[in-house]
């Protein structure tokens, strides 16, 4: 295949912004140049900005066993139309859970040929399954999650410190981080008459309190300094848990650190009772809080924004009942990433450089890809969004392509419309269609060659 290239004022690169020429050959990134070489055949955007591809490492894909709630080619459909070029896939909802090296093995069967995106996988930390941890790494995991409170399923329970314990070092022998999902049930102050209905969405949050956060990170610390295996906070809700990871990485420890749109887009004060919709876990908490999120993002201390994808069939979020009590917990956003952060970032003074480190370079370099993925630079995979930072809109339902059409985003005052997505030199969105259809390859492994599905 010929050098072609892609031409715009705006090219966002490690080193800033500005007019380039992206030239690519047989999927990577040849070099960035001022000007096309003589022959060469150019794209010129003009000023579009041209991103490296987002980077999503936490995404429920539900497949296989539920795709009824999601799937890979409906959920890599919604990545590709958001500008996410790479996903990773969490080891639930799916059935079975991703805990065994056969259940990874049935997860790829699963994925073969339906990707519209790059996927990679994460397995799982329960109760027991030590022992089974260096089959997930030999067969391509690129770290493992815990819970360390109920995760909504019973097959895939919540593990205890001393499971941790005895698991951390496996990782780390293996060069895989633990991912946790950082809460303790350290059950919850007594409500206020005012908050008993199941409707009330500040009974929900308070039965859901910071300290089950602070003091899991806390216990996670510890872990982290005794094993030195490598940890990373999962959607970061509790901005009181800051000054802990500060001094946890100020120390040197291998901790790093991600939070979603809805906790820096959302707060608890504008959340509607009986609005379902806005229920995941930990929850979405108040305008101050969110705040300290951002300068906490800023500052460094949390690394990268991600999804946290968590769709599931419509009837779980019990709309007819409004019950935050007993409804699934997850947001559907996918799709919306890149509008729903820019948005809010935009007026808070972030510039496209620090999108694309905190959306596509720093998740590639946690999930061990950022050797081809994540930045425009030569040798890297050619994935980029092409994207107006003006364009300003409302999600409708239509518009959406992940399985169920439904989000808390409908109808929100969003500004970055993603026009074009290009994985690996091939255009796989073009603002309303998938023209190069499932052409995703497996990421498998750390830091190690590309293996196509």
């Amino acid at each position: 295949m010929a050098v072609r290239g892609i031409k715009s004022t705006r090219v966002v690169r490690p080193s800033g912004v500005g007019p380039a020429v992206v030239l690519v050959d047989g999927g990577v990134i040849a070099g960035v140049v001022p000007a096309a070489p003589p022959g060469v055949e150019v794209v010129d955007v003009g000023r579009l900005v041209v991103s490296p591809g987002l980077v999503d490492c936490h995404v429920h894909m539900n497949e296989p066993g539920r795709t009824e709630w999601e799937g890979f080619e409906t959920g890599t459909r919604a990545a590709a139309a958001g500008g996410v070029t790479t996903v990773v896939d969490m080891p639930l909802n799916s059935t079975p859970v991703t805990t065994t090296r056969d259940a990874l093995d049935a997860k790829l069967a699963s994925a073969a040929g339906r990707c519209f995106v790059d996927v990679g996988f994460w397995g799982g930390v329960v109760p027991g399954n030590a022992g089974d941890l260096p089959g997930l790494a030999e067969g391509g995991v690129l770290g493992c999650k815990a819970f360390l409170v109920h995760s909504g399923i019973d097959d895939f329970p919540n593990a205890t410190a001393r499971d941790l314990a005895e698991a951390m070092p496996v990782l780390r022998d293996h060069g895989l981080p633990l991912l946790a999902h950082a809460e303790l049930d350290l059950g919850a102050p007594v409500t206020d008459v005012t908050e008993t209905s199941p409707r009330a969405y500040r009974g929900y949050l308070r039965s859901r309190p910071p300290a089950w956060e602070d003091e899991a990170i806390k216990l996670l610390v510890g872990l982290c300094r005794q094993t030195r295996c490598a940890v990373h906070v999962v959607h970061l809700s509790s901005a009181s848990s800051l000054d802990t990871l500060r001094q946890a990485k100020d120390e040197g420890l291998p901790i790093t650190v991600e939070t979603c749109p809805h906790y820096l887009c959302l707060d608890a004060e504008s959340i509607p009772d009986g609005a379902t919709l806005f229920k995941c876990a930990p929850p979405i908490r108040e305008r101050a809080n969110r705040e300290a999120l951002w300068k906490g993002l800023f500052d460094g201390v949390i690394d990268f924004v991600i999804s946290d994808h968590s769709p599931c069939a419509p009837a779980l979020k019990l709309p007819d009942t409004g019950d935050f009590a007993h409804a699934w917990g997850g947001i559907a956003s996918l799709q919306l990433g890149l509008p729903n952060v820019w948005t809010a970032a935009r007026r808070r003074g972030a510039s496209l450089t620090q999108i694309a480190e905190w959306m596509s370079a720093r998740p590639a370099a946690f999930a061990g890809l950022g050797h081809r993925k994540g930045r425009i630079a030569a040798g890297l995979d050619a994935d980029f969004v092409v994207w107006d930072p003006d364009a300003a809109f409302a999600p409708a339902s239509e518009d959406l392509f992940f399985r169920h059409k439904v989000s808390p985003y409908l109808g929100a005052a969003l500004t970055g419309r993603v026009r074009q997505t290009i994985l690996r030199g091939v255009p796989v969105f073009d603002g309303t269609a998938h023209p190069a259809g499932p052409i995703g390859q497996r990421l498998l492994k750390r830091d190690a060659a590309r293996e196509a599905s």
